[in-house]
C-alpha cells in the first residue's frame, strides 16, 4: 500500500551510507513532508495521496528555481533542480502528449454524445472527465499540458 514510502525509507538509509548529502536532505524532506500530511489526515497515505505531495515538493522546488534564476542565484537554481530530478525518480511516468490528446478525444466523444459538440465553453466539465480518465488509466500528467491540449481539442470542435 505504501510501497513509494517504503523505498524512501531504504533510499535514505543507502545515502546515509553513500553519504550523499543533496539526496540524503531531499529525502529526508520528503519523509518530513510526507509524516505532516499523515498527521494532518490521522491515518497513512496511500500511494495516490503520496504522489500529490511529491508533485507538490516538485512545483514547489520549479517555482524556487524560477525565483533563484531570475535574482541571478544560478548555483541555487541549480539545486533546486537536481532536488527535482531526485523527486522525479518517485513519480508515476508522466504520459506523452499522444496518451494524453486519446484520452481527451475520448472524453469529448463521450460529452458529444449528449448531442452537442462541446466547444471552449465546456473546458469545466471536460477537464474534470479527461482528470479522471487518466487517474483512471494509471497515467501522470502535469494539468498545464492536459489545459492546453484541451484547449487545442475543443477549438477545433467549435
Amino acid at each position: 500500500m505504501a510501497a513509494i514510502n517504503e523505498q524512501i525509507g531504504k533510499d535514505i538509509i543507502v545515502a546515509m551510507k553513500a553519504k550523499d548529502s543533496l539526496r540524503l536532505e531531499t529525502l529526508r524532506m520528503v519523509k518530513a513532508a510526507v509524516q505532516n500530511k499523515e498527521i494532518e489526515k490521522r491515518e497513512p497515505l496511500t500511494d495516490a495521496e503520496t504522489v500529490a505531495v511529491l508533485n507538490t515538493l516538485v512545483k514547489q522546488r520549479q517555482d524556487s528555481a524560477e525565483q533563484f534564476a531570475k535574482g541571478n542565484r544560478p548555483e541555487l537554481a541549480q539545486k533546486e533542480q537536481d532536488e527535482i530530478k531526485l523527486l522525479q525518480v518517485y513519480l508515476p511516468q508522466s504520459a506523452s502528449e499522444d496518451e494524453i490528446r486519446t484520452v481527451i478525444q475520448g472524453a469529448l466523444t463521450h460529452l458529444a454524445a449528449g448531442g452537442t459538440a462541446p466547444g471552449p465553453k465546456d473546458m469545466g466539465p471536460a477537464m474534470r472527465i479527461v482528470q479522471q480518465r487518466i487517474l483512471a488509466n494509471g497515467l501522470h500528467a502535469d494539468n498545464k499540458t492536459v489545459s492546453s491540449i484541451l484547449k487545442e481539442e475543443l477549438a477545433k470542435g467549435a
